[in-house]
């Protein structure tokens, strides 16, 4: 595991604790990164970046962003960047990009205590903030307003995009779900070693999973089978 230098701010019982240092996963340590093909159900794109992993502060934590080329793949693929914007990056050095992966890496973690805050109906972690709005006041630096056909719309600096630039429709992303969206419809998915995060569109709000065909028949199988050793149980008890 590779060590990078970060600073987490935890509550507990009552006395705030830095965390100087947190272990990154290592790619041989993991499957193949599906970043590129990974499904977008969040429907933000935000949450869909912080469901680039899975199974967090578990053994079956699933990762797909080791390099610069995994987090270019998936914008790419979930439509943070279309092929002109992909074009006209700077393609960057191995050292530049692998720093700016973990700027993206330190962004999702930001966003993922955000959201799980706000789906519990509590304030946002104050570290969490601060280090999203520093990514914002960098994304609004290169941001613009152009009039169009239609009336206007936002656009990014015209000419190269330096490699960081793929982090900046996702923090506008959040930017808009956190000040427009009904936060109350954010929801974390329960299933046993998923947590993916989703904006619960239905008319009813009562969806509860990522996917019910994969994390909800995992839970319907899983209560199978433990009414069947509970059954079990009590005939051998006789």
């Amino acid at each position: 595991r590779t060590k990078i230098d970060v600073t987490i701010k935890l509550t507990l019982t009552g006395k705030a604790v830095d965390l100087k240092t947190m272990a990154r996963p290592l790619e041989k340590d993991f499957p193949p990164s599906r970043a590129g093909r990974l499904t977008q159900l969040g429907g933000a794109l935000c949450l869909n970046f912080v469901n680039t992993t899975s199974g967090r502060g578990t053994e079956r934590l699933l990762e797909h962003l080791f390099r610069f080329e995994h987090l270019l793949a998936w914008a790419r693929h979930a439509g943070a960047i279309d092929e002109a914007t992909a074009k006209a990056l700077d393609p960057p050095a191995t050292r530049v990009g692998q720093q700016v992966l973990e700027r993206a890496l330190s962004l999702r973690d930001a966003l993922h205590a955000i959201f799980t805050a706000v789906s519990k109906g509590g304030p946002a972690p104050v570290a969490a903030l601060a280090e999203f709005n520093t990514c914002l006041a960098e994304a609004m630096v290169a941001a613009a307003i152009e009039s169009t056909p239609q009336g206007f719309a936002w656009r990014w600096t015209a000419g190269a995009m330096p490699p960081e630039s793929l982090l900046w429709p996702i923090v506008r992303s959040a930017a808009e779900l956190l000040t427009k969206g009904d936060l109350a419809r954010i929801k974390v998915c329960p299933g046993c070693f998923c947590g993916w995060m989703f904006l619960d569109k239905t008319r009813n709000g009562r969806r509860r999973w990522c996917e019910m065909e994969i994390c909800g028949s995992r839970a319907k199988m899983r209560r199978y089978h433990q009414r069947r050793r509970e059954i079990a149980a009590a005939d051998n008890s006789f």
